[in-house]
């Protein structure tokens, strides 16, 4: 989930002193503002607000994918766990909650240990409270780092038999292809040749259920992406109307992707960064892509990035999959 879907850069914002998070954060929103048209990268929705929105979303009725991939977790769990193997280390890039890798570690035999990746450190360590309650006998070793970026297996970590990289959720689908075979690709690079890649994928499928899940009733999905402007406001003091947009969710079959945008509602303006951003009615900021995968597409992204798919479960509705990738010896 990074803010680098095409454009240029802008200039350097005025940011002054400002601690690095807060200016990384500054950065990409103007230069995502620049483009045409706007962007605002969805990384930056998981502020505290977001992240309580967000576990609200996967409750909705009309939200599949939390739920679905957690029952291929549940059920498919032993033949998961018989795939990696014993002493296998865990690395979960975007760890978040960490809920899903529970649900993987209760089935692995004798697991090395495991390594969370999470942006925000102090949401990170709270939310390992339950996980190190839970399998008190585990190493765990954070890392406080953005998973867009290079990252490492930090020091200490004990031998095992292989690392397998947990990366649920379909994340993947928040970047767009070619992005999503340079990230696989820096992931493929952490592993060795007895490694793998335990990945989450939604499937393509009929477009109403997909837009029925990005547009729920309750306006859960509203609020949560009218949160990045309201962030925006408390973090780096913008100056702008978050009740001139609203939410929208629309499906593109051509990208086979659902988009998500904050659609302005008349003429008005965004002031951050010393910058000055105008809209006119109807003008879109793109928060999030969520592409969908057919069997072909992902086969096709898991090969660019050096990987073969050699095992896979799905739901009985083939709604998502979790796949097993390994490194290709081609």
């Amino acid at each position: 989930m990074r803010n680098d879907l095409g454009g240029h850069p802008a200039t350097e914002p005025d940011s002054g002193h400002v601690a690095e998070p807060v200016r990384s954060f500054l950065q990409d929103v103007v230069d995502g503002l620049a483009l045409s048209p706007a962007q605002l990268s969805p990384k930056y929705f998981y502020d505290e607000a977001g992240s309580r929105l967000f576990d609200h979303i996967c409750e909705l009725p009309e939200y599949y994918p939390t739920r679905t991939e957690m029952s291929i977790l549940e059920r498919s769990g032993p033949a998961i766990a018989a795939r990696l193997g014993r002493d296998t280390l865990v690395i979960e890039p975007g760890s978040g909650s960490s809920t899903k890798v529970g649900l993987l570690l209760e089935h692995l035999e004798a697991p090395a240990g495991y390594v969370p990746v999470e942006i925000s450190g102090e949401h990170m360590h709270t939310s390992l409270a339950p996980l190190r309650e839970r399998f008190r006998q585990l190493p765990i070793h954070p890392v406080c780092a953005d998973f867009t970026e290079p990252f490492g297996v930090p020091a200490g970590v004990p031998g095992h038999s292989g690392a397998v990289i947990f990366f649920p959720g379909s994340t993947i689908g928040n970047f767009p292809p070619d992005d999503a075979v340079h990230l696989l690709g820096r992931f493929r690079r952490l592993l060795d040749e007895h490694g793998g890649l335990l990945l989450g994928v939604d499937r393509r499928k009929d477009p109403e259920v997909l837009k029925a899940a990005y547009n729920d009733a309750a306006g859960v999905t509203a609020e949560f992406n009218l949160n990045l402007l309201r962030r925006m406001q408390r973090e780096l003091d913008a100056v702008l109307d978050p009740d001139g947009f609203r939410h929208r969710a629309v499906w593109n079959d051509t990208e086979s992707r659902i988009e998500m945008h904050l659609v302005s509602q008349g003429r008005q303006s965004i002031t951050v960064g010393g910058r000055e951003f105008r809209f006119h009615d109807g003008d879109p900021i793109v928060t999030e892509y969520s592409y969908k995968y057919s069997d072909n597409g992902i086969r096709d992204v898991a090969a660019r990035a050096g990987f073969e798919i050699t095992d896979g479960w799905t739901d009985e509705r083939c709604w998502f999959s979790v796949l097993y990738l390994t490194p290709a010896t081609g």
